[in-house]
């Protein structure tokens, strides 16, 4: 697998990681793995070194997708994408918390995943 078109997908509701899943490959790239929890998110990281996160706000669990994707940050250095159906300023505040590169609010279309995977990867 060419890390640099890696992704980990973090969402805790299967039918949006397929949906994301599908339009990850045809974006060009492929997807690591997927993850539920923030624990789960983290392992996998470390595990496949992924370029770029989608990470979902909400998950199982106690820890949430700020949790996860501060971890990975500072243990592995991905690049994390938030993609939130929230637009409440105490979400957006929290995520604020973390280096994200950037914000999308769901349903994210292609060209905005595009968009952003770009940015983050520094294409």
């Amino acid at each position: 697998m060419d890390l640099r078109n890696s992704v980990l997908i973090v969402d805790d509701e299967y039918i949006i990681v397929l949906g994301l899943t599908i339009q990850m490959e045809d974006i060009g790239m492929q997807v690591c793995a997927s993850a539920a929890t923030a624990e789960e998110a983290i392992s996998l990281a470390q595990e496949h070194r992924p370029a770029v996160v989608l990470m979902d706000m909400r998950l199982r669990g106690e820890k949430d997708g700020v949790d996860a994707a501060l971890a990975i940050h500072e243990l592995v250095g991905s690049k994390v994408i938030f993609l939130t159906g929230s637009r409440e300023p105490s979400t957006l505040a929290r995520i604020g918390l973390d280096h994200a590169s950037a914000v999308l609010f769901k349903p994210a279309s292609d060209s905005q995943l595009r968009s952003a995977i770009e940015a983050a990867r520094g294409d």
